[in-house]
């Protein structure tokens, strides 16, 4: 079994944390109108409603982060060993790229990742029907399969977060990392749910944004700068596969 990069890990987490105030924008509304629809005097269900969908949102990450790293690996094998390492400081390259385009974003200095997150919007037509059958929210089992559905709209800090995901190749490894990141971004909607006026006011405040962005770019050239060593990392793991299918070999 691989091993879980716990410096990846973590920067998934505050990749999460810090970016909250693009998740604001994207999914904020959603908890507001979750919560603001229940009755005001069942603070217990709102709150029940709101864990639930952000319960089915993380997972949503989880599963995508899956099938795109079962995709990498496939094509990892197609590839051969020789390329196994560029392939991955490739990965790791995108991710670090899409961090730093997120730091512009969320600060507003160059919004291009807005491109992207446009070209996912052909998928989301496919699930926004699925989520309007959905509404009014009213239970904990609807509210997942609602943030389930909310998953998968279309989100640059998310996709941001994927690449990172995916250049752990490993389907735990990727599963795991998207989970932080979702971990990362639950306090600040579970509070937007709960005080959406006041923490979208604090979260508007320009400095407290470039400051965000600036922790994220500092991610992105960190995910860059470390990708020759992760392109060193998987030579040594591919080559050492590769003596032990030899040994294997010759064995029989």
């Amino acid at each position: 079994m691989s091993e879980i990069n716990v410096a990846v890990l973590l920067s998934a987490l505050a990749l999460g944390f810090f970016g909250s105030a693009h998740c604001i924008a994207m999914c904020g509304g959603i908890c507001s109108a979750l919560s603001f629809a229940l009755p005001p005097g069942r603070p217990g269900l709102r709150l029940l409603i709101l864990i639930g969908y952000n319960l089915g949102r993380i997972g949503s990450y989880v599963l995508i982060a899956l099938i795109f790293a079962l995709l990498s690996q496939l094509l990892a094998k197609a590839l051969g060993p020789d390329s196994l390492r560029l392939y991955l400081g490739g990965l790791r390259f995108i991710a670090g790229v899409l961090l730093i385009a997120m730091g512009l974003y969320l600060a507003d200095w160059w919004r291009g990742l807005r491109y992207l997150e446009q070209g996912g919007q052909k998928l989301w037509r496919f699930f926004a029907p699925l989520a309007q059958k959905l509404t009014p929210v009213r239970r904990f089992s609807t509210a997942i399969l609602y943030g389930a559905v909310w998953g998968w709209l279309p989100c640059g800090l998310v996709y941001s977060a994927l690449a990172l995901a995916v250049t752990q190749h490993a389907l735990p490894a990727a599963g795991l990392t998207m989970f932080a990141f979702g971990l990362g971004t639950l306090p600040a909607l579970l509070v937007t749910g709960l005080l959406a006026e006041q923490l979208q006011k604090l979260l508007a405040n320009a400095n407290l944004k470039r400051l965000f962005a600036l922790l994220l770019i500092v991610f992105g050239v960190w995910t860059i700068l470390y990708s020759g060593g992760h392109q060193n990392h998987a030579q040594h793991t591919a080559t050492d596969s590769g003596e032990v299918m030899e040994s294997e070999h010759h064995h029989h």
